[in-house]
């Protein structure tokens, strides 16, 4: 049975394909879905005849921004090279945060923004600590380009501190958790093939997904990292350990990666992400993750004795701080072992 719709209107293009339009008298014309049988048409209608869809602006109208504002900054912002340099996916997560951030407060003068208002920023994602962190990182940014470019002489953002981080973050897998993994993934699965990639090079997920035969030469796998690419590449070098070595030999890979999906291509760092933790759940690990064996790794070569410079040479860590987080446990280990030796040989 066929609906006949309040003030929609039907026409052809010069294709002949059907276009809907809705249009109230008095008012300009409000385009619908191409489809009128479907959910989406109905909710676009709905929408216009309530009036909470407006017409489309004129394409040569241009929206007026003040330029005291902070949308007005950060408009300034995602032009600059600062903004352009940084990665594609970089960038979409920044302009989701700030964006965030703008559809209520981007009519509010920079220039007044106290450290106490971004802390009111931050604090209304308290439920979510690391989103909090992100607005702040976010808006130190967006300042740093302010003073660089004479626009402000101060941040604001400087003197908000981070959430603090609970817990340790990502589990570092155990010797028997891996080989808990290792029985459930023979080797020649592509599940024992990932896990030996992630477990002796020590790198992330997003490195991981793009390994392929091109990076090795002379025993040695060459690669720049994913991270800070743009900004400050990472190059790392990392001789390629028989037991790496074995199952790569056994392993069904791809042309241009090791890793690749049924059908045949790569995957994307959250696609892999996804596929790893679905093989923890079959060998019964989960809280097992791809992130934690790069903690693994770099906690078992601290067990081992390697230096924080020797652990930073294979995970590409640039600064001391994040390794020192990684293996703080570890180093706590060695030391009680070694303090208890003492001890007992002093009684």
């Amino acid at each position: 049975m066929r609906v006949k719709l309040k003030w929609v209107l039907r026409d052809k293009d010069r294709h002949g394909k059907r276009r809907y339009y809705f249009r109230k008298p008095g008012q300009k014309m409000i385009r619908l879905p191409d489809d009128p049988s479907t959910l989406e048409f109905l909710t676009a209608y709905n929408l216009a005849l309530s009036g909470e869809t407006k017409p489309p602006a004129p394409r040569n109208s241009v929206t007026y921004v003040d330029k005291t504002s902070l949308r007005w900054l950060t408009e300034r912002y995602y032009a600059s090279a600062d903004f352009r340099r940084l990665g594609k996916r970089t960038q979409h997560v920044r302009r989701l945060i700030l964006e965030g951030m703008l559809a209520k407060h981007g009519d509010k003068p920079y220039k007044l923004l106290e450290p106490k208002h971004i802390r009111a920023l931050r604090d209304e994602k308290i439920e979510a600590p690391e989103a909090g962190n992100a607005r702040v990182k976010a808006l130190r940014q967006v300042f740093r380009f302010a003073i660089e470019n004479d626009h402000h002489n101060r941040n604001p953002a400087d003197d908000v501190s981070y959430f603090s981080k609970e817990g340790e973050g990502f589990h570092a897998w155990t010797l028997d958790e891996v080989e808990t993994f290792e029985k459930r993934h023979p080797i020649g699965t592509k599940a024992r093939l990932a896990l030996a990639l992630l477990l002796y090079t020590g790198q992330r997920r997003s490195d991981v997904v793009l390994m392929g035969r091109q990076h090795v030469r002379d025993g040695w796998l060459t690669m720049t990292q994913t991270k800070n690419r743009r900004k400050q590449p990472v190059v790392i070098s990392i001789p390629i350990v028989p037991q790496l070595e074995k199952v790569i030999a056994a392993s069904p890979c791809g042309d241009i990666t090791f890793l690749v999906t049924a059908f045949g291509k790569g995957f994307t760092p959250a696609g892999f992400g996804n596929w790893f933790r679905d093989r923890c759940d079959e060998a019964g690990l989960k809280h097992c993750s791809a992130h934690g064996l790069r903690k693994a790794t770099a906690s078992r070569l601290a067990e081992l004795g390697c230096s924080t410079q020797e652990i930073m040479a294979i995970t590409g860590h640039t600064t001391l701080k994040e390794v020192e987080r990684y293996t703080a446990a570890a180093r706590r280990k060695i030391l009680a072992e070694s303090a208890m030796a003492k001890f007992s040989e002093e009684e």
